[in-house]
């Protein structure tokens, strides 16, 4: 049987952890950010764990 290749799409957005976590960049930064208070997009930055029920799902992209 041949191997199961990893999503495209999800390698580009999920990063596995050495724990087996699942992180990924959280939403509303890309533009628009004039608007937004500084405590919103310091909130905003950084990476965030993935919850339990989608890291299942992203895991079965990443074929980890």
């Amino acid at each position: 049987m041949p191997k199961q290749k990893t999503h495209s799409g999800a390698k580009k957005r999920f990063k596995v952890t050495g724990t087996g976590k699942i992180m990924h960049q959280r939403a509303g930064m890309r533009h628009l950010l004039e608007r937004k208070s500084s405590a919103l997009t310091r909130r905003l930055s950084g990476t965030a764990e993935l919850s339990p029920q989608d890291a299942k799902k992203v895991k079965k992209l990443l074929s980890s």
